[in-house]
């Protein structure tokens, strides 16, 4: 497949082609122009797991720990605040590339709005040239009837010679 196809697209179109209607009807879907990106995410609607992370239970009253305990809770401390330091690294990673992705489909979102706006200029032009055509049809018309009439002259100036030269049969 060509790097043409893969970038736009291939295949069948109706591009150029008339709707049923073209009298300023459209096909915009509000309930596709604000579906959330993806399942999710966060939005008014969406707005998520208020839950939060737990990685020890809460100690519910004072009390003593054991050394075992206390060794084990320390590792354990260790262990999660590693965890906290690559999280937080990854996290940070995440909202990077979430903003880009809102920076790319921003832009992509400005680029389509170029594209419509061109569409309609091109189709306005094409309109234009229709009517500038339609206007035309007059003229041609009467060229058109001027040929057959001066067509018709000339075969009854004709039928007149032949009639004249060979005496009245054709």
């Amino acid at each position: 497949m060509s790097l043409q196809l893969r970038l736009f697209g291939g295949g069948q179109s109706d591009a150029g082609k008339l709707s049923a209607s073209n009298d300023g009807n459209h096909a915009i879907d509000k309930s596709k122009v604000l579906a959330q990106t993806d399942a999710g995410a966060i939005s008014p609607t969406n707005p998520g797991n208020f839950g939060s992370i737990r990685s020890v239970p809460v100690v519910p009253a004072s009390r003593y720990f054991t050394k075992d305990e206390a060794d084990a809770v320390k590792d354990l401390a260790k262990e999660k605040t590693d965890g906290a330091r690559q999280s937080k690294r990854a996290y940070k990673a995440l909202g990077k590339i979430e903003a880009a992705d809102a920076v790319v489909h921003k832009e992509h979102r400005k680029y389509e709005g170029v594209v419509a706006d061109k569409e309609l200029k091109k189709v306005r032009s094409n309109s234009g040239l229709a009517k500038k055509l339609h206007a035309l049809r007059p003229g041609y018309a009467r060229l058109g009837l001027g040929i057959d009439k001066a067509d018709s002259d000339a075969r009854t100036r004709i039928d007149a010679i032949k009639a004249k030269l060979t005496g009245g049969n054709s």
